[in-house]
């Protein structure tokens, strides 16, 4: 297992955690992370994320998706399309990446040859987050545009729009992708997928920073806090909180591994925590193990050995179809109604067609490159161009 942060000082941790043999008396195995290793790969501060059970990726403001392979500790080289920031990084199993960014556009990676197969104008604004529907069929996105949008994976095009109020910065489906919750400022709507409609709103007490479902109904809260609160999204209550750190808490990720139900926090004090689960999630978790980076934490991510080594403890995914719904005709288009694009949710046969029914072809212009090669790219760009501009003068 490898806990793995990036950080506004351009670099990314890696800790590989293991637990320690268990005394005799001992109530609670202890678990000891050892920095693995410290990679500088980009030019500005890290902002996304995403691990598969080979990979991790890294999103930065210096506009690149750097890989990394995990087995060999190597740097695998760069993914350069975007034009702005990386917002948000997520795999789907380990063929597919799906990146977005400042740029608006959604890209589509495989995630074997590290090739674009689909990139997508997602948002009239920046993309903030998005978030992958676990039968892997849908796709949520917000931007600044005040959008909620549905994307259906199969086809690689728009489902549905949805008007917000204002700008989502989170979007996340819940285990079992009945539910999905907004977050904007520091409200989270709680939407129902059988009726796309906002069930509930749960007020945390600061802007929220990260959101992570615990279960099908219960979720973590992290904001511009020390403190991290677990809340039923049902009943809409606060369980339990707990002061995870010393500053703000940047990031949250929860996993399962036999006999553990775990979540890590990253925080701006430069700590990452990893906390055991109690069963009641009344009780505030426990802290397995901590290690200081002595860095201003801005994106966390977990790396496990293998995807056997996932606990799986939720029931299949149920199925997307009911995400669209029929607008009444004649209905005015107000900020907050639906705005169905397509209703016709079709399901081709995906093992033929692949993740977003394309081809599995690159994008012209999209590949994996050395960063080296990059830059001097863009010098020599640069270059071209202020000369451009002496014999225009």
């Amino acid at each position: 297992m490898e806990l793995v942060a990036g950080c506004y000082e351009q670099v990314l941790f890696g800790f590989s955690v293991h637990p320690e043999p268990k005394a005799s008396g001992d109530h609670q195995q202890k678990w000891t992370p050892v920095a693995d290793f410290t990679h500088h790969a980009h030019t500005a501060s890290l902002s996304a994320v995403a691990a598969n059970s080979r990979f991790v990726v890294t999103g930065s403001k210096d506009e690149t998706i750097h890989i990394y392979d995990m087995k060999k500790k190597i740097d695998h080289g760069a993914l350069v399309h975007h034009n702005g920031t990386i917002t948000c990084l997520k795999f789907h199993g380990n063929r597919h990446l799906i990146s977005g960014a400042e740029d608006g556009l959604i890209c589509v990676w495989d995630a074997k040859k590290w090739e674009c197969l689909k990139s997508i104008k997602a948002h009239k604004g920046h993309v903030t987050f998005l978030s992958i529907h676990p039968s892997g069929k849908l796709a949520l996105s917000v931007g600044t545009d005040k959008t909620l949008r549905t994307w259906n994976l199969v086809e690689g095009r728009s489902a549905f729009i949805k008007n917000i109020k204002q700008n989502a910065h989170i979007v996340e489906w819940s285990p079992r992708g009945e539910k999905y919750v907004v977050v904007i400022l520091n409200k989270i709507d709680v939407y129902h997928l059988d009726t796309a409609a906002v069930s509930g709103t749960i007020t945390n007490e600061k802007r929220v920073s990260s959101v992570t479902f615990l279960s099908e109904s219960i979720l973590a809260v992290a904001g511009d806090e020390e403190v991290v609160r677990f809340f039923d999204t049902d009943s809409l209550m606060c369980l339990c909180e707990f002061k995870a750190h010393e500053n703000r808490v940047k990031d949250l990720f929860s996993f399962e591994i036999p006999e553990h139900h775990v979540i890590v926090t990253a925080s701006s004090d430069g700590f990452i925590k990893m906390w055991k689960l109690a069963q009641d999630k009344k009780v505030p978790p426990s802290l397995l193990c901590e290690v200081n980076t002595n860095a201003r934490l801005t994106c966390l991510g977990v790396w496990l050995d293998s995807v056997t080594d996932m606990k799986e403890s939720l029931p299949p995914a149920a199925e997307p179809s009911a995400v669209s719904k029929e607008q009444p005709k004649g209905s005015k288009k107000e900020s907050g109604d639906a705005v169905q694009e397509e209703a016709r949710q079709s399901k081709p046969n995906t093992k033929e067609r692949g993740l977003t029914g394309v081809s599995e072809k690159p994008t012209k212009g999209s590949s994996l490159v050395a960063a080296k090669k990059r830059k001097v790219g863009e010098i020599l760009e640069k270059k071209r161009k202020k000369k451009k501009i002496r014999v225009m003068q």
